[in-house]
């Protein structure tokens, strides 16, 4: 009766396992370095400009600010980055990478040939096909003005408990 609503005609739900299939093969690698995915996906944006103001890391990784500060205060208990307030303005908090951080750079390397080879083997026609697909869709989604952020969907739930209430 809903065959549109089922799980597998969602789109969404396809991107959404291709995500899990693909952080599932880096997660190993990863843990060998006391890392998550989100925290590599953190010294990625650093291993491409260090020395970043919170907020400018958030807005690259498409995320808010209030997910990635816990994820940069682990980091820095790993040693992996520092935080210090800019001297100019003591409200932004800018990022940098330690040694170790820059040390990691030649474990990514390696981690994605390795990770890289067998989609080279297997996919590597289909895969490339797909990349600018994906970043067109990514840029036009983002661009969308009916687009809500996060923050506003966390303002709309709040005002709706507010007016439950009243």
């Amino acid at each position: 009766m809903y065959e549109q609503l089922g799980l597998e005609n969602q789109n969404c739900f396809r991107f959404y396992t291709i995500s899990r299939l693909i952080i599932r093969q880096y997660q190993p690698i990863l843990l060998k370095h006391g890392l998550t995915y989100p925290q590599y996906l953190v010294l990625m944006v650093l291993w491409e400009k260090d020395r970043q103001p919170v907020n400018d890391i958030a807005k690259r990784l498409y995320l808010e600010t209030n997910t990635v500060t816990p994820l940069l205060k682990r980091m820095e208990a790993l040693k992996i980055v520092t935080r210090r307030k800019d001297k100019n303005d003591g409200r932004v908090v800018v990022v940098s990478l330690t040694e170790k951080g820059k040390y990691l750079t030649s474990h990514a390397i390696s981690l994605q040939d390795r990770l890289q080879e067998p989609t080279r083997k297997s996919q590597s026609s289909a895969l490339s096909n797909t990349t600018p697909s994906f970043r067109n869709l990514r840029k036009s989604t983002l661009m969308a003005k009916q687009q809500p952020s996060y923050s506003n969907i966390s303002k709309a739930k709040r005002l709706s408990k507010v007016s439950e209430k009243v």
